[in-house]
């Protein structure tokens, strides 16, 4: 029997990807069929923590599978300043009883910057804003997730 690019693989699946910061958490949609992501905005994150009902909602418009958490880790691999409360995040995201996987967000927002600045300076984009960068970080923690995945 052939062996086909989609042997091996399970179900397409779609995935949510979240960035989480103190004042926002970027996020983006995922397909492992492509292996890629698109932005779709921040949800709010403030003194009475993550916006959970805007989660809801995403999930709820786009039936994921499983959510994906960039875990902040420093240059040498250690936990980042902010990784009790990205733990905490990822605690209570198992309300929606998703799978909930994370994965290493070292640079993602840098990437994410200079991607919007590349496609600005391309005239592409217009003004490049903090959620836009933050729902950018969230692509590249999907498309992160996506393509360090083995199916076998």
């Amino acid at each position: 029997m052939p062996v086909t690019p989609d042997s091996g693989r399970g179900a397409p699946e779609t995935i949510l990807a979240f960035d989480f910061g103190l004042r926002r958490i970027g996020v983006a949609v995922g397909q492992s069929v492509t292996s890629s992501a698109n932005p779709l905005g921040v949800v709010a994150n403030g003194e009475n923590g993550p916006d959970f009902d805007a989660i809801a909602k995403l999930i709820d418009e786009w039936r994921p599978s499983r959510l994906v958490v960039g875990m902040p880790l420093n240059i040498d691999g250690e936990p980042g300043e902010i990784q009790a409360h990205v733990e905490e995040f990822v605690r209570e995201l198992w309300r929606f009883q998703l799978t909930v996987d994370t994965v290493d967000e070292r640079y993602t927002s840098l990437e994410a910057e200079e991607a919007l600045k590349q496609a600005r300076a391309s005239g592409t984009r217009g003004r490049i804003t903090r959620e836009a960068i933050d729902s950018a970080a969230a692509v590249f923690i999907a498309e992160r997730f996506l393509k360090g995945r083995t199916n076998v």
